[in-house]
């Protein structure tokens, strides 16, 4: 008897430590292992397509799985709600490399829908500015002060219109919501700290040294002057010329591209097919429009999703309608809010196996990923050993605030195939870094020869960072390069090759205009 007892004693004790263990490994799956929080993708909000899908770990790249993503875990991670302390990996190298340039895309922060559910209210938000509201953040006062000194800045058409603050106590339609200022904010100070001990922009930086860009929407422009306040805090105004972007690709002159278009065209083609392809999704947009005493595709011209994301990232109730004698009426669940978001997390997969959107994103971020490489190449030339620097010469910190249907493509065409889907305020980094000279005695040495030193100047690398994570041997330029050679980086020159010539492969031309122009067939 005694012995059946310690028999079933052991048996409760190693049941309890393993449900102990099992618990630990579950909220190991919810602990950052990494210093970002990741982030889910899906489509597009802003119009676009986006590019990727995964398990959600905490990670900007899904581990692989066999369990299907959680839609609504996803989508509380599109919020990016700003509730956390993050850290970023930005302005690491290894010692005595030199920092040179560093170039930024952000897409804009938390913003009001751009459509509404017909019959419903719409979601009760303040667009003003205030330090006694959440989300808050210690730069947010001074931030609104001197955001009133903006007339002392250059402004190209036109922006001279656009406001600085959003400042509608009831949110315009796409208007930037506090929440989406802390962001950029949070952003901008992140950045601050990681590269405040490479002297990146000095106190004395000149009008040369720092490019600002953006979209004409208010959205983007105060989202991208809160991102650089947090980063460059009280900066000169008179220094700071914003200039305007009027393609939400930021290709410049370089937009014509009949054969971008065609594909686009293609690929949504491909959507539509998958989308009335799916019963459930149908049987869901039925459910919801009789729900509202509406007609199935006056709801889906309405874009539900869109006003249903802003009430879940802020808190709110999804719209309800009175009961009506038609019968209509109820309230919108987030059952049906999951479905919609399913399916969108199913388009992600049949969008990278089918491949029309990588071909689409190549064409579409060519123009400003051959600007990207152009700015690298002026600011390694001119820290050549030998040549006398010009003080202030080269543009060594560029913001570029854009969108979705910007980002997405760009993370695309680098092959980030499986970078989480652009969330509120997410980033993409390009940093130039230079390695330490070295000499020819101890490139000799190295290659088992000895000879006299000379000193050889230093070598060029490239990162790329997406929301704080190192991605660069994720991208297509750099995934065969072995990380753990004499160089822990990836060679600059990996880069411009792919930017020149490579990446045209993927619509089987080698260069831009021949990929852009010739027929098909």
């Amino acid at each position: 008897m005694l012995a059946r007892n310690r028999f079933l004693l052991l048996v409760v004790v190693g049941g309890a430590a393993l449900a102990i263990i099992s618990l630990s490994l579950q909220f190991l799956n919810l602990i950052p292992t990494t210093p970002i929080v990741e982030e889910r993708p899906f489509q597009a909000i802003d119009g676009g397509l986006g590019v990727a899908v995964g398990k959600s770990r905490k990670r900007v790249f899904p581990v692989p799985h066999t369990q299907e993503p959680n839609p609504i875990s996803e989508a509380y991670g599109y919020c990016n709600t700003p509730n956390r302390t993050e850290q970023a990996w930005e302005g690491h190298s290894p010692a005595d490399y030199k920092l040179l340039s560093v170039q930024v895309m952000i897409r804009h922060g938390d913003r009001y829908p751009l459509y509404s559910i017909p019959k419903t209210k719409r979601p009760a938000i303040d667009c003003s500015l205030s330090i006694s509201r959440r989300p808050s953040h210690p730069l947010l006062n001074s931030f609104i002060n001197h955001m009133g000194q903006g007339g002392r800045g250059h402004w190209e058409s036109p922006l001279v219109s656009v406001p600085r603050l959003p400042s509608h106590s009831v949110c315009e339609m796409g208007e930037l919501t506090q929440t989406g200022v802390v962001q950029h904010l949070r952003n901008g100070q992140l950045l601050h700290q990681a590269y405040k001990r490479h002297n990146l922009l000095p106190a004395d930086w000149s009008p040369r040294q720092l490019w600002v860009e953006t979209t004409g929407k208010s959205r983007t422009l105060q989202s991208g002057l809160a991102f650089l306040y947090g980063f460059h805090p009280d900066f000169d105004w008179r220094k700071l010329t914003v200039r305007h972007q009027w393609s939400t690709l930021f290709c410049g002159s370089a937009c014509d591209c009949p054969a971008r278009n065609r594909y686009l065209e293609e690929e949504q083609k491909r959507q539509y097919r998958l989308r009335v392809a799916d019963t459930e999704l149908e049987r869901t947009y039925a459910d919801m429009a009789r729900t509202l005493g509406l007609l199935t595709r006056q709801l889906r011209a309405a874009n539900p999703i869109d006003s249903l994301l802003c009430h879940l990232c802020h808190g709110l109730s999804f719209p309800c309608v009175p009961m009506g004698d038609s019968g209509a009426g109820g309230c919108l669940t987030m059952a049906q809010f999951a479905v919609i978001r399913r399916q969108q997390l199913d388009d992600e997969v049949d969008r990278r196996r089918v491949g029309l959107y990588r071909k689409y994103a190549i064409l579409a971020m060519y123009p400003y990923l051959n600007r990207t490489a152009a700015k690298m190449e002026r600011v390694a030339k001119s820290s050549e050993a030998g040549r006398q620097p010009r003080a202030g010469s080269e543009e060594v910190f560029t913001l570029s605030s854009a969108h979705d249907v910007t980002m997405a493509p760009l993370l695309s065409a680098l092959g980030l195939e499986e970078a989480r889907f652009p969330r509120f305020a997410a980033r993409v980094v390009f940093e130039l870094w230079k390695s330490p000279p070295a000499t020819q005695g101890q490139l000799k040495k190295r290659a088992g020869k000895v000879d006299k030193s000379k000193t050889k100047d230093g070598e060029l690398f490239i990162r790329v960072l997406y929301n704080g994570e190192d991605v660069t041997f994720h991208t297509t330029f750099c995934r065969s390069h072995d990380r753990h050679a004499g160089q822990p980086l990836c060679p600059l020159k990996n880069f411009l090759s792919f930017v020149r010539k490579d990446m045209f492969s993927v619509v089987n031309a080698t260069s831009y205009q021949g990929a852009c122009y010739r027929r098909p067939g």
